[in-house]
């Protein structure tokens, strides 16, 4: 029988001791964990003008997005399970450079397709990257220094998501030397080249103690699944809903139940799978991850519409419409610094608190598009936005902690590639199905009521979360 104290012997023969994450490493690594998600949401204020400079279709527009967002999710928790084999210092720095070159190869794609192309290899070269972000601070971190750690990494994932899109239109209208949309991709460049120098000196190296081999089926069934949802529902409606998205679509589930059948007779057989269903006997594990999947849906989907709206609808600029989001991405920052001093005293009602708020700016959100289109601007959008900042801003660091608070330090690797894929594959069916509601009712109902019927069934997904997270364990760890 085994028990969460163990002796030094018992520690010393389970493999060295990993050194603690200082400062400049954390900061590092969070640097690593913001670069995937900033360049989730910093092309959605550059499509009409990357769609004008490349002749691009609308169906080819959406796979620049679903692209990277489809090979980023299918391939997260293989990445967590080769940093827990592989070292997580080297996964950590191989997908830094090959993030750097694939951006590079984006920011320069003469074609539409090639542009496709180079953001699926993106993706991939996320995957290998952010599961190492939180598998690290898990190992290298405990009590005290692991939450702040963890409250760090959830306002900077936040953060990052909003500040993408602000980023991506003040680049697009910059037009830096000419660059124009390519600069949202070659940004990166520079950043992943400092970003290697400094984890080679600051970020230390830790790998499981009992590394597992790759699990070869349940990687091909987890990707064959994610797939088979996301891409028809990303492509569908711009494709005109052929033949191919109804047999993708009613494949998922056999493929879903196939993957939840080999990774229980691979758990119970004492191997460790892509994604062990023992883990989720976890509690905070397995109601985080339920809270997670509507916040998510409801965040990028909303973060996709406002993009369209503003651009399309009122004819912004790009640099316009992404600061019109600035307002939220300020009010976040600043309330997620005092999340830990919440928590410490309220527990996760903090979290049911801040989905309450966000609902409030989501409803004034869509009052204001209803009394004041065409002119929605910042000063229309600032008071829901800003409400709706600070309740994202009590959500979504305190789940992260929550989700990882239980996790064993040898399953760092796979609890992370978990909590990371179900975060992106609903950041990418967010955008799939919000934002394909809110074109296919564009037509019928007008840009303005469109986009108020989609905030009111954002609204929707909130008050799903406010009731989840009345399920959290009131103590977080």
């Amino acid at each position: 029988m085994t028990t969460h104290t163990q002796s030094p012997a018992v520690r010393a023969a389970a493999g060295p001791v990993a050194p603690a994450l200082g400062g400049p490493g954390l900061l590092t690594v969070l640097l690593g964990g913001a670069l995937p998600l900033i360049d989730f949401f910093i092309v959605n204020v550059a499509l009409p003008t990357i769609g004008r400079d490349l002749s691009a279709s609308e169906p080819v527009l959406e796979l620049v997005v679903a692209g990277y967002g489809i090979a980023y999710a299918v391939l997260l928790v293989l990445g967590g399970r080769l940093g827990d084999l592989l070292g997580r210092r080297r996964l950590f720095v191989g997908g830094m450079a090959a993030f750097g070159l694939t951006s590079l190869a984006c920011g320069l794609a003469p074609t539409a397709w090639t542009l496709v192309a180079a953001r699926v290899a993106q993706g991939a070269a996320a995957a290998a990257l952010l599961p190492q972000v939180l598998a690290t601070i898990q190992a290298t971190t405990s009590g005290p220094r692991r939450a702040r750690a963890m409250s760090m990494y959830g306002a900077t994932a936040g953060l990052s998501m909003v500040a993408g899109q602000v980023l991506g239109g003040v680049l697009v209208s910059a037009d830096v030397l000419g660059s124009g949309w390519r600069s949202v991709f070659l940004v990166n460049v520079p950043v992943t080249i400092v970003a290697l120098v400094l984890a080679a000196r600051t970020v230390p190296e830790t790998r499981s103690p009992r590394p597992e081999p790759v699990d070869g089926p349940g990687t091909v069934l987890l990707a064959l699944a994610l797939t088979a949802l996301l891409a028809p529902l990303t492509e569908g409606r711009a494709a005109g809903w052929p033949l191919w998205t109804w047999l993708s679509l009613a494949a998922f589930p056999g493929l879903a139940c196939a993957f939840y059948a080999v990774e229980r007779r691979a758990d119970r057989a004492g191997r460790t799978p892509l994604v062990p269903p023992s883990l989720f006997r976890i509690l905070s594990l397995r109601r985080g991850l339920v809270m997670v999947l509507p916040f998510s849906v409801g965040f990028s989907g909303f973060m996709f519409v406002i993009a369209v709206a503003l651009q399309q609808g009122e004819r912004q600029s790009a640099t316009a419409a992404g600061l019109a989001l600035a307002p939220m991405a300020a009010v976040f920052f600043a309330t997620s610094l005092a999340g830990p001093r919440l928590v410490a005293r309220w527990g996760s009602r903090v979290v049911t608190a801040g989905g309450l708020l966000q609902g409030a700016g989501v409803a004034l959100i869509a009052l204001a598009a209803w009394r004041t289109w065409p002119d929605l601007g910042v000063a229309q959008l600032l008071p829901g936005a800003a409400l709706a900042g600070a309740g994202q801003a009590l959500q979504l660091p305190i789940l992260f902690r929550i989700i990882l608070s239980e996790v064993p330090a040898d399953r760092a690797g796979v609890g992370s590639g978990v909590m990371t894929t179900a975060q992106q594959a609903a950041l990418a069916l967010g955008v799939a199905t919000l934002g394909s509601l809110f074109l296919s009712l564009t037509p019928a109902l007008g840009m303005r009521d469109a986009l108020v019927t989609t905030l009111l069934v954002q609204l929707a997904t909130v008050a799903l979360t406010v009731g989840l997270s009345l399920r959290l364990p009131r103590s977080i760890g």
